[in-house]
């Protein structure tokens, strides 16, 4: 049986816990009992704490340990479930969990991290200079924090040599997943899929996400063209002449632009169709080209290409995802 290790600290989102916990202790399991087979465990599964004591999760719930973080024996894999906390206050009060990581890394030990608890990999150092993912909503601050990681947001998993990571507060379904793949075999991680009722191998964040569009700043001019733009647009909008309502020129205005929003006009405007788009797909029954033409796009192909790169799915996908039943 392989030895997976929870690793427990107090803030941390309980479901993240007990979830992958029921996930990897029932693979091998429940299936067998639907098919009325022998269950075959697969996976050891111990929650780990700094001290061996029960730790407060931040629903305040009290979960016990199996055992320390000392007695953590020949591990296969270690997971660090979400910080449901305040980050740099859980970063900073769990200076032992940070060790054990890095103890693991030197011992080329399967770590896998959720969500924010990526975070407490970037603080070990164990994902300078390799790719991993977090939670969308984290992006900037994990960025501004740990500039030698290579992270790739978009993403709901990464794996970089023996470090895993994955994003979203319950993307541990996705990691575990994974996981047992990488153990075991598709078939038994399918089979555990099918039992829990859950989707398997989910790409991206990206239909989840923001666009990032409300990003706060002090540019007035840029404010009331932000305005103007919310009101407007659907309609065929040129660079020049939006440069010309507002007395700036071209050149001004996209400068200020990436100044304030970190992105151009063209950009924004993109995005403000997609998300208009995305709440007409969430709220409404319109035909897809109805949509389209709503919201400022006249080709369909170039719309539908557009949206998925934004979103990561297609207008219909989103549609049967996030609509209102």
């Amino acid at each position: 049986m392989k030895n997976i290790y929870v690793l427990a600290y107090d803030q941390a989102l309980a479901s993240a816990i007990t979830g992958v916990l029921d996930l990897f202790a029932l693979a091998g399991v429940t299936w067998n009992r639907i098919q009325g087979s022998e269950p075959v465990p697969i996976f050891n599964v111990q929650i780990a704490s700094a001290t061996g004591e029960p730790i407060r999760c931040i629903n305040g719930i009290n979960l016990g340990a199996h055992v320390s973080f000392d007695e953590i024996s020949e591990p296969d894999a270690l997971i660090i479930p979400t910080i449901g906390g305040p980050i740099e206050q859980v970063l900073a009060s769990n200076p032992a969990l940070i060790e054990v990581i890095q103890k693991a890394n030197n011992q080329r030990c399967i770590i896998a991290g959720n969500c924010t608890g990526n975070f407490l990999l970037a603080e070990a150092g164990v994902l300078d200079g390799r790719q991993a993912t977090t939670h969308w909503g984290f992006k900037q601050a994990f960025e501004s924090r740990y500039p030698n990681v290579n992270l790739s947001a978009q993403f709901m998993l990464t794996r970089d040599e023996h470090i895993y990571c994955a994003g979203g507060g319950l993307a541990w379904f996705d990691l575990g997943l994974h996981m047992i793949e990488r153990f075991v075999g598709f078939e038994t991680a399918i089979q555990t899929a099918k039992a829990f009722v859950i989707d398997y191998r989910r790409d991206s964040q990206l239909s989840y996400s923001l666009m990032g569009l409300a990003r706060p700043h002090k540019d007035a001019l840029i404010k009331d063209v932000q305005h103007w733009l919310t009101q407007n647009f659907a309609s065929p909008i040129v660079i020049d002449e939006l440069a010309k309502r507002f007395s700036i020129s071209k050149r001004t205005l996209i400068r200020r632009f990436n100044q304030a929003l970190d992105m151009p006009p063209n950009t924004y405007i993109q995005g403000l169709r997609i998300e208009g788009a995305q709440k007409l797909l969430e709220e409404s029954e319109m035909h897809i080209d109805t949509i389209m033409n709503q919201v400022g796009y006249e080709d369909a192909s170039s719309f539908r290409r557009l949206f998925k790169s934004k979103t990561g799915v297609t207008p219909s996908d989103y549609r049967n995802r996030f609509r209102r039943r």
